[in-house]
């Protein structure tokens, strides 16, 4: 009984060790990735130092969830690199009480951070395993303020249009229709555009039409419209 009681006191004081580590990686994380590349939002630094990001990629790269690169999590996809994260998080302005509609769950984590800095997330992956697998994930870590679509996100989501905000995380040729249709008046989405060169581009929407801005290259996985088809 007495090596039972030790075994279960070393099991949980490991845990707490690689707890601490993961907090101290994000804090290096956002320190020497994002602070110093220009993120200046202190409530979106604030989040990428909360949201767990090894919990959004496979445990056999756990020990890389915190390195400046994107990393694969199944059927040909990718988690963005932090610094990508941030600095699409913070082009959207999000004050706290805003619709956020997200185009390409993924893993699930670009949601995380966003259910932190708004009022409701509604994000759509083509995938169907990795919906399932995103939905899972953000409810056994308690985020409650998303919902978890299958389907094209090329068409948005109608019925819970119109966004203050929209984020794209896959490449499409061009701005969908349908996305700036579904964009408030006044709102801002960010997305890349592109095949092989890729712009992330900022799209402000007021009552003259849009205004398009140019960030900075980038590379994504291209937006897949035809497994539904």
């Amino acid at each position: 009984m007495k090596k039972i009681l030790v075994f279960i006191l070393f099991f949980f004081l490991a845990a707490i060790v690689v707890a601490q580590d993961f907090d101290s990686l994000r804090d290096d994380m956002v320190n020497s990735q994002i602070v110093k590349r220009g993120v200046t939002n202190k409530r979106v630094l604030d989040v990428m130092r909360t949201v767990p990001r090894h919990r959004f990629v496979p445990n056999s790269l756990a020990h890389a969830a915190y390195f400046d690169r994107p990393l694969p999590i199944g059927h040909n996809q990718t988690i963005s690199q932090p610094y990508i994260v941030a600095l699409m998080t913070e082009l959207l302005e999000l004050k706290g009480n805003e619709k956020v509609l997200e185009i390409g769950t993924g893993s699930g984590y670009q949601a995380a951070i966003l259910s932190l800095l708004c009022k409701e997330v509604y994000t759509i992956e083509l995938l169907e395993p990795l919906a399932h697998s995103a939905s899972m994930i953000l409810k056994q870590l308690g985020y409650k303020n998303i919902e978890v679509k299958h389907g094209d996100g090329y068409l948005g989501w109608e019925e819970h249009a119109p966004f203050d905000a929209i984020i794209v995380t896959a490449s499409p040729k061009e701005i969908p229709p349908k996305l700036i249709e579904q964009l408030k008046e006044g709102g801002r989405m960010v997305l890349p555009v592109g095949t092989n060169r890729q712009e992330l581009k900022l799209v402000i929407k007021d009552n003259e039409g849009i205004k398009v801005e140019k960030i900075i290259s980038v590379r994504f996985v291209p937006m897949v419209r035809d497994a539904l088809d």
